[in-house]
């Protein structure tokens, strides 16, 4: 079977036609690293890692770039860096969060068997591109200067007679329909509602690069020019695939494709738009209020990674998905099966049904059932069909370990007690507040001999505050 994809601006499902079957490119909205990453951001990592892996599998492994890019510039990062960081200096606190936050997204994602995209470009490190595109829409007629900030104009795009889209088409909404859903600045130096920010002045101690179009003080980017420029430094003016949640559509992805598109007078920016669908927890809507927000970090406490992706793959990727605890233990104990039948198993190409299943856009509930059938016939048939079966598994990220590492690694778990730790973290709080630090360093030799790591902090508050996570 031919890979087939759907289109989120045409909403249709088509043959996938790479613009150069030798170079083909993919750009997926990476994170905003301020924070630990939650479940629901899992969901793009590993939807795409298996887009990624079946393209390097029809393409070729030299033949596919992907591109996920980070977003280090950002108003959380600026209130997190404050936070943590009083005594500092604004950009050397976000320095210090960045680099703190980056490295525990990468660990997690790695940990759910991700494999590392082709470029992770960081947004502080293409200014210079993001200027460049902002002078070419001012040059254009599609943007302007007002009060030092620089600002998009989607009534200026629709009234273009040119081979450019219209703004809303991705989205299937009027200009007023967007307004009214959206949260829109109201600033008196807009020419209309819906014009959005390209650029800004940075505030006192902000961020701050020299600005385009002459503009004197000093400011920083708005967040959707951000990926237009990445994408454009990295994979062209046009390029194949450009993936992210359901919730960018608007305004974010909006937006990237109305400035690449008038930056470059093209009607496309991507010719595949794909979106994976919402994440809620227990039929619930993820959230702190509720208790129910989750963190990567908190479930590979309780469960390998590999579990964790496993159960995000038994939902197609475009469906919203309920993420139970139950669905978990189900997925642990299939992968429990799977690999007794074929962790040991060498060579072998992955079957057909499963490859079949993956070109029909990202079938994996299909995917899953055609594994299900090789599994049978692997636990009574030859070498070969279990070199298969294994083979199938490794193409999406499964099997990765022997299966001592995987029976280690359930043991190790399934010893975790969390009312012991976080008992055990209380009392080394009150320690420390006591600043009885032989007790408190006594505690922490503890829970590392249990295989568990500290991590102090501060809440949003101010008060120390302690997080823990398994040794890797």
């Amino acid at each position: 079977m031919e890979l087939r994809l759907y289109d989120t601006l045409t909403k249709t499902t088509a043959p996938f036609r790479p613009l150069d079957p030798k170079n083909v490119r993919m750009y997926v909205c990476g994170p905003t690293v301020y924070d630990f990453a939650h479940i629901g951001n899992a969901r793009p990592v590993i939807v795409f890692d298996v887009l990624f892996r079946l393209l390097r599998h029809l393409y070729g492994a030299d033949h596919v770039t992907y591109v996920r890019n980070i977003t280090d510039v950002d108003d959380k990062i600026n209130a997190r860096a404050a936070r943590d960081f009083p005594n500092l200096p604004l950009n050397e606190a976000i320095r210090r969060v960045t680099e703190v936050t980056d490295r525990q997204f990468h660990e997690d994602v790695d940990a759910l068997g991700s494999l590392r995209p082709t470029v992770e470009p960081r947004a502080t490190e293409h200014i210079a591109e993001m200027r460049a595109l902002i002078e070419k829409l001012i040059a254009g007629g599609f943007a302007y200067v007002a009060e030092d900030h620089v600002l998009f104009s989607p009534q200026a795009m629709n009234a273009a007679n040119a081979v450019l889209p219209r703004y809303g088409a991705l989205a299937k909404r009027s200009l007023d329909e967007m307004i009214a859903g959206a949260r829109v600045d109201v600033a008196p130096y807009k020419r209309d509602p819906a014009d959005f920010v390209l650029w800004k002045p940075s505030k006192p101690g902000e961020p701050s690069w020299p600005s385009p179009a002459g503009i004197k003080a000093e400011g920083r980017p708005g967040w959707h020019i951000e990926c237009s420029a990445m994408a454009w430094k990295h994979l062209g003016e046009m390029f194949d695939i450009h993936g992210g949640g359901i919730d960018l559509v608007f305004p974010h992805h909006e937006n990237e494709l109305a400035q690449t598109c008038c930056a470059f007078h093209a009607s496309r920016m991507a010719n595949v738009w794909m979106h994976n669908g919402f994440l809620q927890v227990e039929s619930e809507k993820m959230s702190k209020s509720l208790g129910n927000f989750i963190t990567i970090r908190e479930l590979l406490a309780d469960w390998p990674g590999e579990v964790l992706r496993f159960n995000m793959l038994k939902t197609h990727y475009r469906s919203p998905i309920d993420w139970t605890r139950k669905g978990v233990e189900e997925s642990a104990k299939t992968l429990d099966d799977w690999y007794r039948v074929a962790s040991d198993a060498q060579g072998g190409k992955p079957s057909d049904t499963v490859i079949d299943a993956l070109s029909d856009d990202l079938n994996t509930p299909q995917m899953i059932a055609a594994l299900h059938g090789l599994r049978n016939a692997a636990s009574s048939g030859s070498e070969a069909e279990r070199g298969q079966f294994a083979a199938s598994l490794r193409l999406i990220g499964l099997l990765s370990e022997s299966l001592a590492q995987w029976d280690g690694r359930k043991r190790q778990a399934s010893n975790i007690d969390p009312e012991l730790i976080l008992r055990l973290i209380s009392d080394r709080t009150a320690a420390r507040a006591r600043k009885d630090f032989r007790e408190s360093d006594r505690i922490r030799d503890e829970l590392a001999a249990m295989g568990i790591v500290l991590k102090d902090g501060k809440d949003a508050e101010g008060k120390p505050v302690t997080t823990w996570e398994v040794a890797r």
